[in-house]
């Protein structure tokens, strides 16, 4: 089964998930919505910003590459099915992530 996230979904932070399920899958939107340097004790924690002016088909191939180091770095439990990006005319993209979770065994 897969499940489809947004950068800009903000949901409360649930310090006890009740399924690895919902673990995994807050753990992926932290990862693809946090900026490197954003957390004090792990700078290199998140996607990194440095596609802010750049053209949209690099931005978007920069931040396809981000989220796929990212997310095996920090929650090797997801796997990435596909990336795709919603965007307005202001230039504004939003990265939606497929994953699936890995069975644990």
């Amino acid at each position: 089964m897969s499940y489809l996230l947004a950068a800009n979904q903000k949901p409360a932070i649930d310090l006890a998930p009740k399924t690895t399920v919902e673990e995994v899958l807050q753990n992926v939107r932290t990862i693809i919505s946090t900026i490197k340097y954003e957390i004090p004790l792990d700078r290199g924690f998140g996607i990194d910003g440095d596609v802010i002016d750049m053209p949209m088909q690099q931005a978007q191939a920069k931040l396809t590459q981000e989220i796929f180091r990212a997310v095996r770095q920090y929650e090797p439990r997801a796997i990435i099915e596909s990336i795709s990006f919603t965007g307005d005319a202001s230039g504004k993209m939003v990265p939606k992530v497929e994953v699936s979770i890995r069975e644990t065994g």
